[in-house]
């Protein structure tokens, strides 16, 4: 088989896998909780947010880590390579209105990354090294019994985890460091191999414990940095906003031309890539949020899972749509350039010229560092569950060889192969979430009556 033909058969693959009843099954699912739990994710925001990022912590409760820690983990994993090139791939594919759908996806997404938590913390266990160990795994298997459905469901979601690992959290995120730094500042991409697999082996070798501090302090310097930078652009582009929310409707609801009469973008394509890369970006429907969730020291599910829904406010409503209001404020999503180029230009338009290259590339590189410290645990967790804590250690050394190796290897495919992944990944999550959403109605039902 050609490589030509390879991709072709990837694309097609992808098509499939994020058709109709994907994006349908994703959508529903964040409208039931939504629904089930009367708007939970907007009701309770706010005291969700001061769990999150003023008290940080829960004294007493069983766990390795704090709801802070498990929080910057998860948006360790998630902050990264989709909210700089995957809001300007959706953009550049489905055009403005696919920010919309991103948006819908992130504000549903709420209340299916809270339900995940919900069962993430409920179905948790202990480990033969004392350590806590949760996810999709291993609430389908419990909650939805030991039987075929369950027990299928849950190896299906662990297989696919693994796999996904290393791509979505690995492969993607290496290559976008090298390539980032060897074009701004010419750095070989076998150096940057060799130096991001030794800043990744240094912290994964020491387990949840050690991604989680590591992750508190860098995940949280980043976003603001890049909030502050994307923050200018917008203001000296403010003239442009109202015009920016109006392209990104018009696009939503209806097929519109691009510039000189180009092939039109249509509602399908603006929802299939927002919804997609919405996905890609804050993960909720894939389950991995249940993972980061399950290691918090808390005594009560539904609190932690207040703590987790803010991973989806603040990558998808806050980084995404900086990202994405650049992008469209600046024309940049007009000029024919792709991926990262785009918010590059994005940037370079409203600061000193190359300002906004030496930014994408150094936020590029230390987003996607962070993520492989999220993914990392969630792929070890999800092998673990398979085969065993006997594997972990392994694991972790085929991990760190593979951030090296993906860093001088062109892996054109990788995107395709880590959407594919991603839809792999969430369909089995989204069938057990449905079916334990009685469940998780009753968890919070009863934690906030007393």
């Amino acid at each position: 088989m050609t490589a030509i033909s390879a991709v072709g058969t990837l694309e097609a693959i992808q098509a499939w896998v994020w058709g109709v009843p994907l994006i349908i099954l994703l959508l529903t699912t964040g409208l039931v909780y939504t629904l089930l739990l009367r708007g939970l994710q907007f009701r309770r925001l706010g005291h969700a947010l001061w769990l999150a990022l003023v008290k940080r912590r829960e004294p007493g409760g069983e766990g390795d880590i704090s709801h802070f820690q498990a929080l910057m983990t998860a948006l360790a994993a998630t902050v990264g390579t989709g909210n700089i090139v995957g809001v300007a791939t959706a953009i550049g594919a489905g055009g403005p209105g696919a920010l919309f759908w991103m948006w819908v996806t992130g504000l549903l997404g709420m209340a299916t990354k809270y339900a995940e938590a919900v069962l993430g913390v409920r179905y948790r266990e202990t480990d033969a090294r004392g350590e806590k160990a949760g996810g999709p795994m291993y609430y389908l298997e419990h909650g939805l019994g030991r039987g075929s459905l369950g027990r299928g469901l849950a190896i299906a979601f662990a297989l696919f985890a693994t796999l996904a690992a290393f791509g979505i959290g690995n492969g993607v995120q290496s290559q976008a460091v090298a390539d980032a730094m060897n074009e701004s500042f010419h750095v070989p991409h076998w150096v940057m191999g060799l130096v991001t697999a030794a800043a990744v082996g240094l912290v994964i070798i020491g387990g949840i414990r050690s991604i989680g501090r590591v992750a508190s302090v860098i995940v949280p310097a980043m976003i603001v940095l890049y909030m502050g930078v994307a923050a200018i652009v917008l203001i000296s582009n403010a003239a442009q906003i109202p015009a920016a929310f109006r392209l990104v409707f018009e696009h939503a609801f209806g097929g519109q031309a691009v510039a000189g009469g180009a092939l039109g973008y249509t509602v399908l394509q603006a929802m299939r890539f927002g919804v997609a890369r919405g996905i890609f970006s804050n993960e909720s429907g894939l389950g991995t949020g249940a993972i980061a969730a399950a290691a918090a020291q808390t005594r009560e599910p539904v609190r932690q899972a207040l703590v987790s829904m803010t991973q989806t406010f603040i990558d998808t409503i806050v980084v995404c749509t900086l990202t994405g209001l650049a992008i469209l404020t600046t024309g940049a999503w007009q000029s024919g350039a792709e991926g990262a180029n785009m918010t590059q230009l994005a940037f370079d338009t409203s600061l000193l010229a190359g300002a906004g290259d030496i930014i994408v590339a150094l936020g590029l590189a230390t987003f996607a560092f962070s993520t492989m410290l999220g993914w990392s645990y969630y792929g070890e967790r999800s092998f673990a569950y398979l085969f065993g804590e006997r594997v972990i250690r392994p694991y972790r050394l085929v991990f760190v060889l593979v951030v090296g190796l993906a860093a001088v290897v062109e892996l054109d495919v990788v995107w395709l192969i880590s959407d594919i992944l991603n839809g792999l990944m969430a369909a089995p999550n989204l069938v057990g979430l449905l079916l334990l959403s009685g469940l998780v109605w009753r968890e919070t039902r009863s934690y906030f009556s007393r």
